[in-house]
């Protein structure tokens, strides 16, 4: 069984965001649903809140500015209408805290291992991350992103999200308390860096979605 999903372990990782956002949310609805039996709610939410996720993208088409952005606001507005349909049922709390669970843990293992796979097959596994993030800047995130590299050689890639579509969408829609959870998917693939093994490090000291004024993605290979 493949559990790379989005084929990062093969080295040649080129974004789909169909494919991806796809997966994302698939997975994200059927935990939600999950975590609705958990707490004796009868019935399937996963119709309803495909037709509300499809409303909520008609009314925000105007946000589409590109491609990208059109994968990316059906993703955040999943958390938002996931959010709507737990929180009167369970709770605010209990709402974010299965919200965040359901979004980060389904992909968990899978991205972290890619991530491992793929710089471990790399000859140079700094540039191969280099290459990824400045491929999945481009094609996954796109024009609804504001980015600005502050340093980009042979030992440093310091990029700094200075604008986050997921927070712009979600701050519309009155529900940055979700925006740790976007922040937080990323640490699928961070965790898969290690240092020691790989010859860099990754640094993101705060996000926006953390109350930061930017996003700092910064790498920086480890001296030998």
């Amino acid at each position: 069984m493949n559990t790379d999903q989005f084929g990062l372990s093969t080295g040649e990782y080129v974004p789909d965001p169909e494919r991806d956002t796809a997966l994302i949310v698939d997975g994200f609805f059927d935990s939600i649903a999950a975590t609705a039996r958990d707490h004796g709610i009868d019935g399937d939410p996963i119709a309803s809140m495909r037709t509300a996720l499809a409303e909520s993208e008609a009314a925000d088409a105007d946000r589409i500015v590109d491609e990208p952005a059109r994968h990316n606001l059906r993703m955040t507005l999943a958390l938002v209408v996931a959010y709507r349909h737990l929180t009167p049922l369970i709770g605010r709390d209990a709402a974010i805290e299965a919200v965040h669970r359901a979004f980060v843990e389904p992909l968990n293992e899978s991205l972290q291992a890619a991530t491992r796979s793929m710089l471990d097959n790399a000859a140079d596994p700094f540039a191969a991350m280099v290459e990824v993030s400045k491929t999945r800047e481009n094609q996954a995130f796109g024009t609804g992103f504001g980015f600005e590299r502050a340093a980009d050689d042979a030992d440093r890639y310091h990029l700094n999200v200075m604008r986050c579509f997921y927070y712009d969408v979600l701050a519309a829609h009155s529900a940055t308390e979700l925006a740790p959870v976007m922040c937080a998917f990323d640490g699928n693939w961070i965790e898969g860096i290690d240092p020691d093994r790989h010859g860099f490090r990754f640094d993101r000291s705060t996000t926006i979605g953390l109350g930061g004024t930017h996003c700092p993605f910064h790498f920086d290979r480890v001296p030998e």
